[in-house]
């Protein structure tokens, strides 16, 4: 796919997005990038489970994935005064860097004896701090590069590696878990990273244009805070998010503990996870012709009805199924999502308020992974997982009173001679 010399099948705007040179030279770092991270799904939560102490695994699982996530969002909402400052190649290497450096000291760490869960979280941890900023520089690195009729095709190709890797990553994942640590596959990450950042230094990039001085962040929070339909959708993707966060620890204990099975179950249900949002997001074409609204509640209520076979405990068959339903049932979100902030947003603000959309959802995971260990040393994994889906489930009659409430209290406060609002909260 990544060929120096693009087939003549691929659709036009495909065809010309590979023929530039600067392209062919990253996406395919990029994607191997993305392949690690797809690893490290797996990989992060079953070290924890091999270093924890008995009886405290979740809580240390828990603490794993969310030390991952969590500080990324504290990096991007403290560092943003300095980090802002940068152009996207140099965020990218910045970040790629840090990590291959840190998560390459895992693996070194478990060989030298020292791997201690504090130094585990300790040195996740620090490895996430700028990988907002990286994933932000990884977004508007081709800005300048590409003529913007080519950006959608660009970003298409960004979001089916990331789809790609959901589902080769926690396969491969599991299949050497059964051969080496999975200290050792972080550190298969570490390398992509190490790479990246290599290949990204030495590719020649036009300069991207200077960021604005005022704080993005806190104006994209405040634009958000006017409209009722983007607040409500923040909020309701954030619960969202928190619900599904303490799947990721909970999955693995449901495997090894419940199932008295191995790491390659364990990427097998998130290969299939990934087999069914890759064939939802094939389907937005029919979902996009429903109300926006309703189509996002009912993947939410949808995906907690796919997590409800968990509560079947002596064979993985129903469990792989629903997992894969909710995959089939998520596939849509993203888009829906990003497509109701399009129509909504101000035109001159769709990207602040996407950076900030993006802090505020940064935190909803790792909260929701940390309290999933808090109750995985208090209940069973199942019980854990099924509850994720009942919340999911909750979340949607909740959002509609919710968001119906909010909705006709702001138009009951605009004044009698200004104009009614595009937003409401049903389409």
């Amino acid at each position: 796919m990544f060929s120096a010399a693009p087939g003549l099948r691929l659709p036009g705007p495909y065809r010309s997005l590979f023929a530039d040179r600067t392209f062919r030279q990253l996406m395919p770092v990029f994607a191997l990038s993305d392949l690690g991270d797809g690893m490290t799904v797996v990989a992060v939560a079953w070290l924890a489970l091999t270093l924890g102490p008995e009886g405290g695994q979740g809580a240390l699982a828990g603490l794993a994935v969310a030390s991952y996530i969590l500080p990324g969002a504290l990096g991007a909402l403290i560092l943003g005064r300095w980090m802002r400052l940068l152009p996207a190649p140099r965020l990218l290497v910045t970040d790629s860097a840090l990590r291959a450096v840190l998560l390459g000291a895992i693996p070194l760490a478990h060989l030298a004896g020292w791997l201690t869960p504090a130094v585990y979280v300790g040195l996740l941890a620090a490895s996430s701090l700028l990988h907002a900023w990286g994933k932000a520089g990884k977004h508007a690195l081709f800005a300048p590069l590409l003529p913007e009729d080519q950006r959608l095709a660009a970003n298409s190709v960004l979001s089916t590696s990331l789809w790609s890797a959901t589902i080769a990553g926690p396969a491969l994942a599991g299949l050497l878990a059964g051969l080496v640590s999975p200290a050792w596959i972080i550190g298969v990450d570490a390398v992509t990273f190490a790479v990246l950042a290599l290949q990204t230094s030495r590719t020649a990039l036009p300069r991207s244009p200077a960021p604005p001085a005022t704080d993005r962040t806190q104006r994209g929070l405040s634009i958000l805070r006017r409209q009722p339909e983007l607040f409500g959708l923040l909020l309701v993707t954030w619960v969202f998010n928190l619900a599904f966060g303490p799947v990721e620890v909970a999955l693995p204990l449901f495997v090894s503990g419940n199932l008295d099975a191995g790491a390659g179950l364990l990427g097998a249900y998130w290969a299939a996870f990934g087999i069914g949002a890759v064939m939802g997001a094939m389907a937005l074409g029919a979902a996009r012709r429903l109300p926006l609204w309703l189509a996002m509640l009912g993947i939410i209520g949808g995906h907690g009805i796919g997590m409800l076979p968990f509560a079947i405990t002596d064979t993985a068959i129903p469990s792989l199924i629903g997992f894969a339903l909710a995959g089939l049932v998520y596939g849509p979100y993203s888009a829906l999502s990003f497509t109701l902030i399009q129509d909504r947003a101000p035109a001159g603000s769709l990207t602040t308020v996407l950076a900030a959309r993006s802090a505020v959802l940064l935190t909803a995971s790792p909260l929701g992974a940390a309290a999933g260990g808090f109750l995985l040393d208090r209940t069973s994994a199942p019980a854990v997982l099924v509850g994720c889906g009942a919340l999911m489930i909750l979340t949607v009659p909740v959002s509609i009173v919710v968001l119906k409430l909010y909705g006709s209290r702001r138009r009951r406060s605009q004044p009698l001679h200004a104009p009614a609002e595009r937003a409401t909260c049903t389409d």
